[in-house]
């Protein structure tokens, strides 16, 4: 028996598996070179999406069908690899979302877990999550934790654009997706705007907290906290030779990551940085909010801008070159492969 190679197929073993066929029955010898590989082995693929070209598609699709309508206005980012399936990996599902001003997209909840990055907009639209409402800036980072109600408004003169990334793939393989709409278009607000950062942000927790949800009780992270964190640790200059200077989003209450099944991350790299090549089995989706450079995926070779988005496959050698100061965001299902055992990486040349 092999790993890597499936036995001699015969007219009595083709006979034997039509015969097994009508019990429901199959042989693991013809599979299990596929089932149980000795890398991964993934349809995902390398891609880069530009920004400027799916900006312009998705306010066409403003031109079409209202946020209401739609109830989210949504250009999905499938995975080449993948067509059909809505997934940008294996693991995750990710796609363009378009509030309009004036417009709301109206308050529901479901079972997966979602995140917002945001790619275009003055701060003059809001998100609503549990009762809190926070206004949106490029580069800002927003959770929707499972089973929360949450809708979007923009009262501003501008279209607002975020990243959605939600683990939709995961909630499928075990069932476990419900939905519901709140029946009106937006939920009561009865926290003030800032309430969940200065409550749980300061590195000061209430004293009789007990919360057992999984997620971070912080479900906004401004960018320009974020930036600001970023600079004061440029001052000691310890860079990785894989990341640059990586840093996760931590959840205030345990210092894990902020969400339960995707990890979200930011790193700087300086102008002139070249990373060593790294590679992991938890495939990411890749946002420059600053800069320019370039991104060697696999055998295929990305020049990126700020807002292009990228895809990185489950081990799959990356290298990054940076031909400015650059500010990456992305994110991955590394949190969910850690829980169960799984996540691995390859630090190449470090």
């Amino acid at each position: 028996m092999s790993l890597t190679k499936a036995p001699e197929d015969t007219p009595e073993r083709r006979a034997y598996r039509e015969k097994i066929a009508r019990q429901n029955l199959s042989p693991l010898w013809t599979v299990l070179s596929d089932l149980i590989t000795p890398e991964p082995k993934s349809a995902c693929r390398p891609h880069m999406w530009r920004y400027g070209e799916v900006r312009d598609t998705l306010m066409e699709a403003g031109r079409l069908i209202t946020a209401r309508e739609a109830e989210r206005r949504v250009l999905i980012l499938e995975n080449p690899g993948m067509p059909g399936e809505s997934r940008v990996t294996t693991s995750l599902y990710a796609g363009l979302q378009l509030v309009l001003p004036g417009e709301i997209a109206p308050s529901h909840r479901h079972s997966q877990s979602a995140l917002r990055f945001v790619m275009e907009g003055s701060g003059g639209a809001h998100t609503s999550v549990n009762g809190e409402k926070t206004y949106l800036n490029v580069g800002d980072f927003v959770i929707t934790p499972p089973n929360c109600w949450h809708d979007h408004g923009n009262e501003s003169g501008d279209p607002v654009i975020w990243l959605d990334g939600l683990d939709v793939p995961m909630v499928q393989t075990f069932d476990t997706s419900f939905a519901e709409p709140l029946g009106a278009d937006e939920q009561p607000i009865d926290k003030p705007v800032g309430y969940s950062n200065a409550r749980y942000g300061a590195n000061l927790m209430p004293v009789d907290y007990d919360d057992t949800t999984l997620t971070s009780p912080i479900f906004s992270y401004p960018y320009s906290r974020t930036r600001e964190a970023l600079e004061e640790m440029r001052a000691k200059e310890e860079w990785d030779p894989c990341h640059g200077l990586k840093m996760r989003y931590a959840n205030p209450k345990d210092g894990g990551f902020a969400m339960p099944t995707i990890g979200t991350f930011v790193q700087l790299l300086p102008k002139g940085f070249s990373s060593a090549r790294y590679r992991s089995t938890d495939a990411a989706v890749i946002v420059p909010v600053e800069g320019k450079g370039r991104s060697r995926i696999g055998e295929q070779t990305f020049e990126w801008g700020p807002q292009d988005i990228l895809v990185v496959p489950s081990w799959a050698w990356c290298h990054h070159e940076a031909d400015e100061d650059a500010v990456l965001f992305s994110f991955s299902d590394r949190p969910a492969q850690l829980k169960l055992g799984y996540w691995r990486e390859d630090r190449g040349n470090a």
